[in-house]
């Protein structure tokens, strides 16, 4: 028989790796740097946090499961943490954002 908590980790794991497709896709598709930063950092901490939780619901709770809420935590702390640095930087050297009727950079 199939364990309870099996159905909603796969479906948290199938929509962490949606998110985690759809940074890509955002990295491709918008103008500039700034737009394409926040994509790509918003989905992966989203994606990864939801695929991390899918895995709590996964194991059987025990030391793995304090680890993998930990590394969510390290995640939603490091990951804005360094966008923010780096669009940080790029305004600092004087990248200019995109602006309508522009071409894109």
């Amino acid at each position: 028989m199939i364990d309870v908590l099996r159905i909603p980790a796969v479906a948290l794991i199938v929509l962490g790796l949606f998110f985690m497709i759809v940074g890509p896709l955002g990295l491709i598709r918008f103008p500039d740097f700034y737009t394409r930063a926040h994509a790509t950092g918003k989905c992966d901490s989203l994606g990864e946090a939801l695929i991390l939780l899918g895995f709590i619901l996964y194991a059987d709770f025990g030391l793995e499961t304090v680890k993998i809420a930990l590394l969510i935590v390290f995640i939603y702390i490091l990951t804005p943490t360094a966008t923010h640095a780096i669009i940080r930087t790029a305004y600092v050297l004087g990248l200019r954002p995109w602006r309508p009727g522009e071409g894109r950079r």
